[in-house]
Order: C-alpha cells, then structure tokens, then sequence
C-alpha cells in the first residue's frame, strides 16, 4: 500500500484508491465529505437525507474510482458524481417537477416587473437558505443547479429528463417565488 502522507493531489489518491488503497480512499473522503454533504443538503433541503445521499456517494465513489481518468479535476467529477447521485434518488421518490406557481398563475405583469422587484442586498445568506428549503422540489433543484452551481439549462435539462423551456421557466418561478419570500422577511 502507498502512503497517502506523500500523496498529495486528489488524481493520486484516486489512482492509489483504484488499486485498493484504502487509506487514499479515507483521505479522499476527508478531503470531500463536506463538500459533498453541502451540496446534497442543498438540492434535498433535508439533513437527514443529506446525509444517506452523503453516503451513498462515497459507496458509489469506492465503486467507480477507477473509472475517474483525470480528464477534468477530481472535485468536478466528484461534483456530477453526487448531482446524479441526488437526481437518481429524486426520480426514485418520483418527486414531480412543479410547472406553475403554487397558485397555478405566473404573478401579474411578472415578467414586467422582474428586474425592478430585486432582493435588497442587506438579505443575508441563512435567510436566503431558509427561502430556497421553502421552494417546491422542482424550483429549488433547478435554482440550485443552475444559480448555486453554474450548470446551463441545456445541461439541467438533459440532467432532469425536462425540456430547456421548463428549467428556464422553472429558474424564473423559483426566483420570482424567492423574492416574495425574502421580501416578507424584510
């Protein structure tokens, strides 16, 4: 077995981990488990569940480490890793996307109005959180995957088995539904 102390980058912890190495596997996991657990609490708002995903990211990991080549960092492919991890299990409660507001209505003159109703800037971060966990399931993943982790709606869509106008449409709903929330709040 190799020493992980002289391993230092996450592409020869993996490669050490591929070959059954198990204390570059247990490096890898200190190195990315909160990172991994943030990002599923994100996408589920649930702790609990955050936590089962967390772990059965790290049992998928073990088993497909050696399928990681090193073409794009190991972060990045931890990262897709764990949002197909949550998707999966998102498909598997059969969790419907929601299309409309929960009225069923985009807000009056909505699309009039949505750059001049903007979040006030003293909004902090734990009352922005509490407002996304407050989104429907299919807002909230398609605000987190695309303006908490860059993805485009080509990729949300391919991702979510949804058309491109949906995740855009989705995107729209979530933020108009964010704003009136955080609004509330001030």
């Amino acid at each position: 077995m190799t020493n992980t102390h002289q391993l230092t980058s996450d592409f020869d912890l993996a490669r050490a981990a591929s070959i059954g190495d198990r204390n570059a596997f247990e490096e890898l996991y200190h190195r990315h488990h909160r990172r991994v657990y943030s990002l599923c609490l994100r996408m589920t708002a649930n702790p609990s569940e955050a936590e089962d995903l967390t772990q059965d990211v790290f049992i998928q990991l073990f088993r497909r480490i050696s399928s990681y080549r090193g073409e794009a960092a190991f972060s990045t492919w931890l990262h897709r890793l764990t949002v197909n991890q949550v998707l999966m299990r998102l498909r598997k409660k059969d969790i419907k996307f929601e299309i409309t507001t929960p009225d069923g209505e985009l807000p009056i003159n909505a699309e009039e109005n949505s750059g001049s109703s903007t979040i006030p800037p003293f909004v902090d971060s734990i009352a922005l959180e509490r407002a996304v966990t407050q989104l429907p399931p299919g807002y909230r993943t398609v605000f987190v995957l695309h303006d908490v982790e860059g993805y485009e709606h080509e990729e949300i869509a391919n991702l979510l088995n949804i058309t491109v106008g949906t995740s855009k449409s989705q995107l729209h709903k979530a933020r108009m539904k964010l704003r009136s929330l955080l609004l509330k709040k001030v």
